[in-house]
């Protein structure tokens, strides 16, 4: 498991042990029942507590402008059904097995990831979404050959107990958890070491001023401001580019494809790899909306602001 900037102290360790049992638990029960209990919790969620509802109908608006009022409500209440059947399989995931990890989430050519992995010896970036049930992907491992070593990337939660129970599961079938701040420093250790990797990084995420890298369109939002962190290091390293499109066949099994940005990072156009990620996560969106993760607030920077806010000789915030 990954090394965090902070230690527990008794009562968070309390919390940590008495809220890991609670989930444990829960996660025994089979997901048929699971399910029963997503159900339940839509109800609260979309009718009662209302969890974002203005801010999903936008988006959707927004993004869909082509579709009908009522194409966009069946989306809406689609992402809510499948939200609350993400937090039930991110509970499940605690205690998954392997042989059933194996079931419900299949890769039709994991080849494809190994040919540069195994066969190159070429380290990978691995291109993911808030799509389908991408914290699945860290169990990664159980679908590849001996050998296959894969790791994730992810952001240090301010609150150190949730930080915990969030790593717990991601690191169960071997997958080493690196946090964003380290992870220079992990693939220069990997290099210096002479190992490869294959390093998962969701890369859909509404970036902070200082981190915007480029700009595009993305759903119909003309100034999309984007990171471009995994392209720099696919360049830096040399790593061959995947983008994997996932497609839920019907509820709680998954499918994945992994398909090539490119294998040689330095001969493409500056931005070009960052953009290609973009139009292929739009394509897997387009395809099935209502498996992308809706609440986030995915365009609350806009160009004007930013560029009020950055001073161009220096990338950094004016104020």
């Amino acid at each position: 498991m990954a090394k965090t900037n902070y230690k527990l102290n008794i009562w968070q360790w309390i919390r940590y042990y008495s809220s890991f049992g609670l989930i444990y638990a829960l996660s025994l029960l089979p997901l048929r029942v699971l399910y029963v209990l997503s159900d339940i919790a839509y109800l609260l969620v979309y009718h009662v507590i209302r969890y974002r509802r203005k801010l999903v109908r936008k988006s959707l608006a927004d993004s869909f402008p082509e579709k009908d009022a009522a194409e966009r409500l069946h989306i809406e209440h689609g992402f809510y059904h499948w939200f609350c059947d993400y937090l039930c399989e991110e509970v499940k995931a605690f205690s998954i097995s392997r042989e059933e990890l194996r079931r419900r989430l299949v890769y039709t050519n994991p080849e494809l990831l190994e040919h540069y992995l195994l066969g190159q010896h070429k380290s990978v970036v691995l291109y993911l979404g808030h799509y389908c049930n991408w914290d699945w992907v860290s169990g990664i491992s159980v679908h590849m050959s001996e050998g296959f070593k894969a790791s994730q990337v992810y952001h240090v939660l301010e609150n150190p107990v949730a930080d915990k129970l969030m790593l717990y599961p991601r690191s169960r079938m071997g997958n080493e958890n690196v946090p964003m701040q380290d992870v220079l420093r992990y693939l220069v250790k990997k290099r210096n070491a002479g190992q490869t990797t294959g390093i998962g990084m969701i890369a859909d995420q509404a970036p902070f001023w200082n981190n915007i890298g480029h700009w595009l369109t993305f759903l119909n939002h003309p100034q999309t401001p984007v990171l471009t962190g995994a392209e720099k290091l696919a360049r830096r390293f040399d790593m061959a580019c995947l983008y994997l499109d996932m497609r839920c066949l019907r509820r709680g099994y998954y499918e994945a494809e992994f398909k090539l940005i490119t294998d040689r990072p330095g001969d493409e156009p500056e931005h070009s790899i960052t953009e290609e990620y973009y139009r292929l996560l739009e394509a897997s969106i387009r395809r099935q909306p209502h498996l992308w993760l809706w609440t986030h607030k995915r365009w609350k920077r806009t160009r004007e602001e930013y560029d009020r806010m950055i001073d161009p000789a220096t990338g950094r915030i004016k104020f």
